[in-house]
C-alpha cells in the first residue's frame, strides 16, 4: 500500500482519476463516488493499426506515451476540478498488452506519488462489468456476459465485487472471430461493426454450425465456426463465384448469437441471477443486443447494457471498478507491476 494517510469525511465526494491503456485506446476519466462520470477522454488508435489488420503492441505503447499526459490534463479540466481534489488514482493493471499497461501504470504511480494519494490497480474485465454501474443499479446475485476483442466469459457475481468465472472461450474470443471473418470478406479492421452491418442487412442466410461443447459446459469455442466460414468462402471462389458475403455474415452472426444468448440465459436460471449484464466491446453489436433484449423480456430477466461509449475500452469503467477497492480501503503498493493475464477472481474485493 502507498504510504498515505486517508481521512476523508463521509459526506465528501470521492473523485477517482482513472487511467486505461490496456490495448489501443488511451483513456483518462474522473469518476465521482463510483458512478458519476465528470469526464471520460478517449484517444483511439484504430486508424493507426488499421493498415496492419490488427493491433501492433509496440506501436500501441508508443502512442500511449505520446498522449497520456495530454489526456490527464484534459480529463481534469473537463471535470472542473483540480488535481488536489483527486482522492485516488485507479489504473488498469491487467489483463492486456504488457507494454501498453506499463505506460498507464507508470503515469498512475507518478501521479499518486506526487499527490500523496492512494493507488488502485484495477482489473480490466471488472471495469467492463461495472461500466453498467455508471448508468444503472446492479442487483446481486447477477450474471455478466463479457464479450470483447480478447475475452468471452460468463461471470457470476454473488455480491458486490465477488467474481466467479463459470465459462470462458477455449480458443478465439468473439471479437477475434469477427475480425478474422471480416478479413476473409475483405472488410477493414476492426471487423465487428462491418460484419454486424452486413448481417443485419442480409436477405438470405448461409447456415453455419453451432458449437455448444459439452451439455453442461458454459465454455465457448469459435474456431470451428471461423473455419466453416472460410470453407464456404473458399468453395465459392473455387467454383468461380463471388461469395455471398452478406448471407455468410448473417449465418456467422446468428451462430455466435445463438450460443452466447443460449448459454447466458441458462446460466441466469441455474445461478438464480437477478440481472444479466452485457459487457465489453462486442456489447455494441446490434444483433446481439436485439436478441438478448428479446430473450430477456420474454423470460422476465432484467438486462443491463451500458451506453455505447462505455462498451468499448474507456477509463470511466476503471473508475467505477476502482471505487470498489476504495470502499474497502484496499490499495496497491507503488511497486506493483503490470499483469497481462490478471485473474478476475483473484482481484475480487475482500
Amino acid at each position: 500500500m502507498n504510504d498515505v494517510s486517508i481521512s476523508t469525511p463521509s459526506d465528501k465526494p470521492i473523485y477517482i482519476l482513472a487511467i486505461e491503456t490496456s490495448c489501443d485506446e488511451t483513456s483518462v476519466a474522473i469518476v465521482r463516488d463510483g458512478h458519476a462520470v465528470l469526464s471520460n477522454m478517449i484517444s483511439s488508435q484504430i486508424d493507426v493499426h488499421r493498415r496492419f489488420g490488427g493491433v501492433v503492441p509496440e506501436i500501441a505503447s508508443r502512442k500511449h506515451v505520446e498522449t497520456i499526459t495530454v489526456m490527464i490534463e484534459q480529463a481534469v479540466e473537463e471535470a472542473g476540478i483540480s488535481l488536489d481534489d483527486v482522492s485516488a488514482i485507479a489504473v488498469t493493471q491487467g489483463p492486456g498488452l504488457v507494454g501498453a499497461l506499463l505506460v498507464g501504470i507508470v503515469a498512475a504511480k507518478s501521479l499518486a506519488m506526487a499527490l500523496n494519494i492512494p493507488l488502485i490497480g484495477t482489473h480490466h474485465i471488472a471495469g467492463h462489468i461495472y461500466a453498467n454501474q455508471l448508468t444503472a443499479k446492479i442487483e446481486y446475485p447477477c450474471m455478466a456476459l463479457v464479450v470483447s476483442g480478447g475475452h468471452t466469459e460468463l461471470v457470476h457475481i454473488e455480491s458486490e465485487g465477488q467474481f466467479k468465472l463459470i465459462g470462458r472461450t477455449r480458443d478465439d474470443a468473439v471479437g477475434e472471430a469477427y475480425d478474422k471473418v471480416a478479413r476473409a470478406a475483405n472488410l477493414p479492421y476492426p471487423g465487428g461493426p462491418h460484419i454486424d452491418k452486413l448481417a443485419c442487412e442480409a436477405d438470405e442466410v448461409v447456415a453455419m454450425p453451432r458449437s455448444w461443447l459439452e451439455a453442461d459446459s458454459y465454455d465457448f469455442s469459435f474456431s470451428g465456426l471461423k473455419s466453416a466460414v472460410l470453407n464456404v468462402v473458399n468453395q465459392s471462389k473455387m467454383k468461380g463465384n463471388e461469395p455471398n458475403y452478406p448471407a455468410i455474415a448473417r449465418g456467422f452472426q446468428e451462430s455466435v448469437i445463438d450460443v452466447l444468448v443460449g448459454k447466458a440465459m441458462r446460466a441466469v436460471k441455474e445461478y438464480d441471477a437477478k440481472q444479466l449484464l452485457l459487457c465489453g466491446g462486442v456489447a455494441a453489436n446490434k444483433g446481439l443486443r436485439a436478441e438478448l433484449t428479446a430473450r430477456c423480456e420474454a423470460e422476465g430477466v432484467p438486462l443491463l447494457v451500458p451506453p455505447m461509449e462505455y462498451c468499448t475500452d474507456n477509463a470511466a469503467m476503471i473508475g467505477a471498478a476502482g471505487y470498489l477497492k476504495w470502499k474497502q480501503q484496499d490499495f496497491s503498493s507503488l511497486d506493483f507491476n503490470a499483469h497481462p493475464s490478471f485473474s478476475l477472481e483473484g482481484w475480487s474485493v475482500s
